[in-house]
């Protein structure tokens, strides 16, 4: 990914046919890390997140529960999806409904645009199709059903019975568009991204693409076909076009493209849905003459006892389930820190609360409240200014500029886990700082009030960087330490000196005041503690 000026991104749309679990929640963490990095570095920034609302699995679940499937997107919507973004914490710029009348109209000029172009026609379809994936599944994820399926053919992603379906749907000439997917995939080897998911996708591609259906006319909640009526616009093809469609995309009724805007975008997709994002997504977009993505991210899936994150399994998590005991800053900060990002990662309860007290309580909880508790007891409460630079301060000054610039060049590769490490290294090498320097003890001996000052002031600026550094994934309690420091701009909001500046040393002011500051991480009491 090129560094720029600009960064957009967006989470995939999320079915609203249930409420959402950690899984739901890592993705909108990760793209919402990016968003407020590239945010605070001074980059215009743009971020899209949002609800699928058609399809089958919606028509099915809002039935089974008594109500029309609009008023079921709109209860789950409200109840669940969106307060789901306050709960972790989540700066997004929009949020698109798939039921929005903007999506709706964008839809429609898209589909109209393709068929006029000749990328659409009429044809019989008959094929195995799995509800819960609102796909048509191919050979490769077709598997022979156990147990109580023996004899039937299941998705082996849900390991639910398919459906055989035959319909006459109108289908976009896909296979027309498959050397020009191989060559976008050879000319950018960063399109796909990580590696391994980019070699899935090719070897997918390379196997030879099939025309896609991309209507149905068993059910009729979606959006119709603008030429056809009886027909409704399959799930995914809707769905996918949501990306420009609350982009501005179709706003304009002479020119589709006038009003888009932040487009291309990244797209942070789970491994799941990657083949939609990689191979659906970039054709149906090369047939319309618009730019493909940015780039497309799949991240690996949460396992929770070595399954996949799921609802129907009773393995699904409720982000709330973490946050009411450890809150959304620890939420943020253990599944960016804990999972490799673009990698498969398990989830335990132990290894979060091990986190939680090893690094954020102690390792930067800690390190912030005995800086500021000294500052009191030595210099009344004030940023005491730096006096001559010993070997052991100009270690931590160049330590925390290399931090600051491996952490971006680790953004800017999607290594949001190795982002994470490098500044860690800097809360680490302050503790051991501390540690060795004692200021306890040079606080006794007046003659070494100078020096005791500029240890104090490495640690105070050093925590300046930290906060600055650490405020996309732990914004809550970066903003608390910001003010305690007695910092001058606004964290966050550096437009004078931007994140990628963080490594200028010596911006916290001496002689600023400070003030108290609360318990950035309280101890959490855990079944087992004793009382």
């Amino acid at each position: 990914m090129a560094q720029s000026s600009s960064f957009s991104v967006s989470t995939p749309i999320f079915y609203v046919n249930d409420a959402p679990h950690i899984g739901h929640a890592y993705t909108e963490v990760a793209a919402d890390v990016l968003a407020r990095w590239h945010r605070q570095a001074g980059d215009e920034t743009f971020f899209l997140t949002g609800t699928d609302e058609h399809g089958q699995k919606i028509l099915r679940t809002a039935t089974a529960n008594g109500v029309h499937p609009k008023e079921w997107a709109d209860r789950l919507v409200e109840s669940s999806w969106r307060p789901l973004l306050d709960t972790i914490n989540i700066s997004n710029d929009d949020f698109i409904r798939t039921t929005d009348e903007r999506h709706k109209v964008g839809v429609e000029t898209f589909l109209q645009r393709l068929h006029d172009d000749g990328h659409v026609y009429a044809g019989e379809f008959e094929a195995l199709y799995c509800v819960g994936c609102e796909e048509f599944k191919p050979k490769s994820e077709i598997v022979d059903g156990e147990g109580a399926f023996e004899g039937q053919k299941v998705c082996a992603i849900h390991s639910k019975p398919l459906e055989l379906l035959q319909e006459k749907n109108y289908f976009f000439k896909m296979s027309a568009f498959q050397d020009r997917l191989l060559a976008l995939y050879e000319e950018r080897p960063d399109f796909v991204q990580p590696a391994s998911a980019r070699n899935e996708v090719i070897a997918f591609v390379q196997q030879g693409l099939e025309d896609l259906s991309i209507s149905r006319t068993s059910f009729d909640w979606g959006i119709p076909i603008p030429w056809d009526s009886a027909h409704v616009t399959y799930v995914w093809f809707d769905a996918l076009l949501n990306y420009i469609t609350a982009r501005g995309y179709g706003q304009n009724p002479v020119d589709p493209t006038a009003d888009l805007k932040h487009w291309p975008a990244v797209q942070i997709v789970g491994k799941d849905i990657l083949r939609f994002h990689a191979v659906i997504w970039p054709a149906m977009l090369m047939a319309a003459g618009l730019e493909v993505p940015s780039n497309v991210f799949a991240h690996g899936w949460l396992l929770v006892g070595g399954e996949k994150m799921s609802k129907s399994k009773l393995t699904g998590i409720a982000p709330n389930e973490i946050t009411d005991t450890f809150g959304a800053d620890a939420f943020r900060y253990y599944f960016m820190r804990a999972v490799s990002f673009g990698h498969d990662g398990s989830f335990s309860w132990e290894d979060l609360a091990a986190r939680y007290q090893a690094e954020l309580a102690n390792g930067f909880g800690n390190l912030a409240s005995r800086l500021l508790a000294m500052n009191v007891k030595y210099f009344d409460g004030v940023v005491p200014a730096a006096g001559a630079e010993g070997p052991a301060d100009a270690a931590i000054r160049e330590l925390a500029a290399k931090a600051a610039a491996d952490a971006d060049a680790h953004i800017e590769a999607f290594a949001i886990h190795e982002a994470l490490a490098s500044i860690w290294e800097l809360v680490d090498a302050l503790n051991g700082y501390i540690t060795e320097q004692q200021p306890w003890v040079l606080a006794k001996d007046e003659t070494q009030r100078e020096r005791l000052g500029t240890v104090l002031y490495t640690v105070s600026e050093g925590l300046r960087m930290l906060a600055e550094l650490l405020h996309p994934v732990i914004p809550e309690s970066t903003g608390k330490l910001w003010a305690a420091l007695g910092a001058e701009e606004s964290l966050g909001a550096l437009a004078a000196q931007p994140l990628r500046a963080a490594g200028t040393w010596g911006r916290l002011p001496a002689g600023a005041t400070q003030h108290p500051l609360p318990v950035l991480f309280p101890r959490i009491e855990t079944e087992g503690d004793s009382k």
